[in-house]
């Protein structure tokens, strides 16, 4: 017992040694003069970098305040203020320690402390401490006179009342570095995908950068656009910086990326506010960006976007008052069209007040299905700073309420710029960790899968307008990650006979509607193309490219199926004298010659390459299956290609171009005897499918 008392006195004598405050004064320093005048030097030059005018420099005036602590550990001052400095830095975990070191030297040296020492435990996740400091900062508040102050603690309280609630059902994920590869030992940071996660792209701020120079206010190096891919491999490639016209010798940052790669956002803060640019691939070229028009680029702060899988819409942040110029105004997310006839964005509405909160949200990403946002608020259940959340619209335009993605994915700080490729499982993200290689790094993040060993950490991501944090602290069993329910369809447009890459065109139609819903061009270059077919429609896809005959495709995606990756290579053949293509977008119902609606896309088409080629002539020829007599499947082939000549005469085609001609099961793609060897009865059905066809044949020109 005495033991155990004498323990307590020292502890206590301990404190209270510690809690005399020693100010930064020469006559409490007379045998250390010039160490004295070494750290006063460096406390003078941190609180002239910590003056609001242009901004505090926290980041260069820690090192200053840390060199003056080491001298004098006892001035609450200095210790404030390297809490201060932490607390807008990458490692704010370390501000509470100092907080609690000012506290004790002197409790009444500044009226917010006890909001201080709230943030610092709540970023420690020690929640009702915090609410217990909050509440104490709280009741010091005049909400009569400091309304704004008051309603900010107040919803510090219910943030720390929310992550209560949230870490104690965390959501199971693992999290893994992307790699030395990717990730270096300077920051990395805003990574954005094609929809299959092949390709990306990011900002860095590590050495080789254009024009290699730093930022005097951050000394960091200025901020570059990188990129890597694993079109070859499992492996991503070392990241490469994209050069010309994309990185400049300012800051430059990436925010978007069409689903196939060939139109990247880029974020420039110029004039004072930040817009958004747009920059077009050709190959591995990239054109220089081009300010997106005042629909999206207002006056105000325009901080991030995302587009639609479809092309036809953009989802972006703006900072635009709601009704008149000196409303109050936040960041919220709205959405813009494009108009085809004007080629321009237009019709821009913000989305409704579900989505919407009367705090900021940032961060936009538009899932491929096309009707799945994840973008983070400060709104909501957030449980500090910025959480991530994800909403669907519904078939009747409305939207569901937005759900928190939950702990560890948010944490108690700011969670921005949050992505997940098409499958719904890999999502990737930004944190600043021990484990790293130094700074921001990129992780993969895996919903839903097996145990891992618990994972700690992370910290702080920087994009050109904010700074934004995103950490992991451990993995736990609990909820489901449903995957998408769409397909994406990719591979390369090549040459029949030489197997070069094309340049082509393809269209993507709603079969029941007979609507071109999206249009997109494979690379130059590689003749790379990648589309996203989300569930629920019959899909044809029609690849041109001058001097070619078209390739058709039809896909029928369930509304219920579950995510799948189809590589097909499209080998385009010329307009020569007996090349022949099906046209696999061409319906009739059962056992008739009857065309369908849904085939007058495809008849469309075929009709403007003999318009555009007008000394061809053709062959229309009918095939079915082996099933049924051969008297009744040569008669119905030979009257569904008369039915295509019929349709092509009416829409001004000449006859004498035209011939008909219908082989019923003689010319089968797949033999019988082929068939016969398959397994599975849906591989059989798609065989007979491959036989029952529509083919054109080139017979002079």
């Amino acid at each position: 017992m005495k033991k155990i008392v004498l323990i307590s006195v020292l502890s206590l004598f301990s404190i209270s040694l510690f809690a005399q405050e020693v100010t930064f004064d020469k006559k409490n320093f007379k045998d250390n003069k010039k160490e004295f005048k070494e750290a006063e030097d460096h406390l003078k030059m941190a609180d002239e970098l910590m003056m609001p005018m242009p901004f505090p420099r926290y980041g260069q005036a820690l090192n200053y305040y840390l060199k003056a602590q080491e001298f004098n550990p006892k001035s609450a001052h200095v210790n404030y203020q390297i809490g201060l400095c932490y607390l807008n830095t990458p490692q704010k975990f370390k501000a509470l320690e100092y907080f609690q070191n000012a506290f004790q030297l002197n409790a009444n040296l500044h009226p917010d402390i006890h909001y201080f020492l709230g943030r610092g435990f709540h970023l420690k996740m020690d929640w009702d401490k915090a609410i217990n400091h909050y509440e104490t900062h709280k009741g010091r508040i005049d909400s009569k006179k400091d309304l704004e102050a008051y309603m900010d603690v107040n919803k510090r309280i219910l943030e720390c009342q929310s992550g209560k609630q949230l870490v104690k059902n965390p959501v199971r994920v693992w999290i893994d570095n992307m790699g030395k590869q990717i990730n270096s030992a300077y920051p990395e940071y805003g990574m954005v995908m094609t929809a299959n996660a092949s390709e990306i792209f990011f900002t860095s701020r590590r050495p080789g950068s254009t024009g290699d120079e730093r930022d005097e206010f951050s000394d960091e190096y200025f901020e570059d656009v990188y990129t890597s891919n694993r079109y070859t491999s499992k492996d991503w490639t070392p990241a490469r910086n994209v050069g010309a016209p994309i990185n400049t010798k300012g800051h430059d940052a990436v925010v978007s990326l069409s689903p196939d790669g060939s139109k990247m956002i880029v974020y420039i803060d110029d004039k004072g506010d930040g817009n958004l640019y747009e920059s077009l691939r050709d190959g591995d070229t990239w054109s220089k960006p081009k300010k997106l028009n005042d629909a999206i680029c207002s006056e105000y702060h325009e901080a991030s976007a995302w587009y639609t899988p479809d092309g036809r819409q953009l989802y972006f942040i703006s900072e635009r008052p709601l009704v008149k110029k000196g409303d109050p105004k936040d960041r919220d997310i709205y959405v813009a069209t494009w108009n085809e006839e004007k080629e321009e964005w237009g019709n821009v509405e913000r989305l409704p007040e579900n989505i919407n909160s009367k705090y900021d949200e940032d961060g936009i990403y538009v899932h491929p299905d096309g009707k799945t946002i994840y973008f983070s608020s400060k709104g909501h259940n957030s449980m500090g700073g910025y959480d991530v959340f994800k909403a669907v619209k519904n078939e009747d335009g409305t939207w569901s309420d937005p759900e928190n993605l939950g702990y560890p994915i948010n944490t108690p700080d700011h969670d921005v710029f949050f992505v997940v490729a098409a499958n719904g499982r890999d999502a990737y993200m930004t944190s600043f960790r021990e484990d790293g290689f130094g700074g921001n790094d990129l992780y993969k993040v895996t919903l839903l899968g097996e145990k891992k060993d618990p994972i700690l950490s992370g910290e702080d991501m920087l994009l050109a307008n904010a700074t934004i944090a995103i950490r992991a602290v451990q993995i736990e069993p609990k909820v489901e990650v449903s995957g998408s329910k769409l397909m994406i369809l990719r591979g390369v447009v090549r040459d029949d006979e030489s197997k070069s890459p094309i340049a082509a065109d393809i269209e993507l139609v709603d079969n029941e509607t007979n609507k071109v819903i999206a249009e997109f061009t494979s690379d130059s270059k590689s003749g790379r193309y990648l589309v996203s077919l989300p569930g629920g429609k019959n899909y044809g896809i029609a690849v041109k490219a001058t001097d070619y005959l078209f390739h058709s495709e039809n896909f029928d995606v369930k509304q219920d199926a579950s995510y799948k990756e189809v590589e097909l290579n499209i080998d385009l053949k010329k307009v020569n004298v007996g090349k022949s293509i099906v046209l696999k977008n061409i319906f009739f119902d059962l056992s008739k010659y009857s065309l369908r609606p849904e085939s007058e896309i495809e008849l469309n088409r075929l009709t403007q390459l003999l318009i555009e080629n007008p000394g061809l002539k053709i062959e229309i020829s009918g095939h079915t299956d082996s099933r049924g007599s051969a008297a009744f499947n040569k008669e119905l082939s030979k009257n569904r290609a008369k039915a295509v000549v019929d349709y092509l005469v009416e829409k001004g085609i000449k006859k004498d171009r035209l011939v008909f001609a219908g082989y019923g099961m003689e010319q089968p793609i797949k033999t019988d005897a082929e068939i016969a060897k398959m397994s599975r009865r849906s591989d059989k059905e798609a065989a007979h499918q491959q036989n029952r066809r529509t083919e054109f044949k080139v017979l002079s020109k």
